[in-house]
């Protein structure tokens, strides 16, 4: 009896701390920041019991796949936005037309090379814009570099080679995209590169921080070289590439062979999918939250960036859940043609100012749909400073990282001194274990994960909507 009446007493002690520790809380709080913060657990509480983005994805990604653009699935996905801002009751819904390039990437790529009389095959994959190679393929022996620096220097001496890209992922960067961003040059700019003087081919280390026998595709360029200089550009799993460079320093003349059908077709006509929640006070006054509709067609384009579309609808769905009824109107976008072009979001900015459209901000969710961390801000001093003083409110949420820096590519042509631009920040260590491959489908993303996502963006653009208001920054 005592043991008991001794528990009760310590559950009493703690509870009285809690209270009082919630109370020196709260006197923190002013009084309309409690009202925030009353509206941003509404909006995770919505979300964790009723949130719908999770099986918007599975549609998607199940009933869709990947959507690169110009493509039929893409034209699907466009339908399908469509259809669902309808569903939801947007207050307008629109297709943009947008013209978009067409890549197609044809017959399953093969690559192998024999060392010691072994033959290994080689798992590869073009790069998007990529020529096709001979229909007998190309073989030749391969130069392994790391640099563009190193490509510039060899110059002629890659005439008639396999030129063999090989940096790696700075593992020591705890934010992958830094990573990304360190060595993504090469896959972009190496075959225009290498062209220029004459090589056979280009092969690259896929983009990825992971060792594993997955290639990553992605984009790349042959700048203003003549067309008879264009040369195949392809990525190999990063574990090949660790093979491939031991077997080189143990035979620096074996040969390389790889073959690809892609081709780029005509220009073709497609859409960005626009909906809105008309402001009540200033509705000329527009906030953007958006991802990309369009992806690469290796996987079924979950993270990248199916999460990113769901995540960006489920933001009105929840306003609405909600009643929050905004000041300004909030535009929701699905982007075309982000991974090879932008043109989706260059035609968006376009038709913005023609039309002499007033946006104060927007929101770019594009970096998957892992554990929400915060995001990443590009506006001027005072109203990156004022988004920070926000920390306190999304904190309880796990959103730490309030820092200045980029926002998204498809925001990103809207950017101006007043114009308050952020970009979701969520978990970055596996998402390049999926990006740009067949690995990125709907099994790898996590229900809950997701959900935070959704509540975390709605809360930013609740926030950014009541004190960014009319280009002028107001203080809670």
């Amino acid at each position: 009896m005592k043991k008991i009446l001794f528990l009760i007493f310590v559950s009493f002690l703690v509870n009285a701390c809690n209270t009082k520790s919630n109370q020196k809380v709260t006197q923190h709080f002013s009084s309309e920041e409690r009202i925030d913060s009353t509206n941003i657990k509404s909006l995770f509480n919505s979300v964790l019991k009723e949130g719908k983005s999770y099986e918007w994805l599975r549609d998607l990604t199940q009933n869709i796949g990947g959507r690169l653009s110009g493509s039929p699935e893409a034209a699907k996905a466009v339908v399908w936005g469509e259809k669902l801002m309808n569903t939801i009751g947007l207050d307008s819904v629109w297709l943009q037309p947008v013209i978009v390039p067409h890549w197609v990437r044809g017959e399953k790529e093969i690559a192998r090379y024999t060392t010691n009389g072994i033959q290994k095959n080689v798992p590869i994959c073009a790069l998007g814009f990529s020529v096709a190679t001979p229909k007998t393929g190309v073989i030749a022996e391969v130069i392994e570099i790391k640099s563009l620096e190193e490509a510039q220097a060899l110059g002629k001496k890659m005439k008639g080679k396999i030129v063999f890209f090989n940096r790696s992922f700075d593992n020591t960067l705890i934010n992958t995209f830094s990573a990304y961003g360190g060595c993504v040059d090469q896959r972009v700019q190496g075959a225009a590169i290498c062209g220029a003087f004459g090589a056979k081919g280009v092969i690259v280390r896929s983009m990825t921080n992971s060792v594993d026998d997955f290639p990553h595709t992605g984009t790349m360029t042959y700048n203003d070289l003549p067309k008879k200089q264009y040369i195949p550009a392809a990525a190999i799993s990063s574990k090949a590439a660790n093979i491939l460079s031991a077997d080189l320093k143990k035979n620096p003349t074996l040969k390389f062979y790889f073959k690809q059908d892609c081709k780029t077709l005509q220009d073709a006509p497609s859409f960005n999918v626009v909906g809105e929640i008309r402001g009540i006070e200033t509705p000329e006054n527009i906030f953007v939250v958006g991802g990309h509709l369009d992806s690469w067609d290796l996987g079924e384009g979950a993270h990248d960036d199916g999460t990113g579309i769901v995540q960006s609808l489920e933001v009105a769905y929840l306003f609405k859940k909600n009643n929050i009824r905004p000041k300004n109107t909030i535009r929701i976008v699905f982007f075309m043609n982000e991974e090879n072009g932008t043109r989706g979001a260059k035609k968006y900015a376009e038709l913005a100012k023609l039309n002499k459209e007033n946006h104060i901000g927007g929101l770019e969710s594009d970096a998957g749909g892992h554990t929400p961390r915060g995001f990443s801000i590009q506006a001027n001093a005072s109203n990156t400073k004022l988004l920070q003083s926000w920390k306190k409110l999304l904190s309880p949420y796990g959103l730490h990282d309030l820092k200045a820096g980029g926002s998204g590519a498809d925001i990103a042509p809207l950017k101006g001194e007043d114009v308050t631009l952020v970009g979701y920040r969520p978990d970055s260590q596996r998402y390049f274990d999926y990006h740009h491959t067949s690995r990125d489908t709907f099994d790898k993303v996590n229900k809950r994960e997701l959900e935070l996502g959704s509540a975390s963006i709605a809360s930013i653009v609740y926030l950014m909507d009541k004190y960014l208001y009319n280009n002028v920054s107001v203080k809670p």
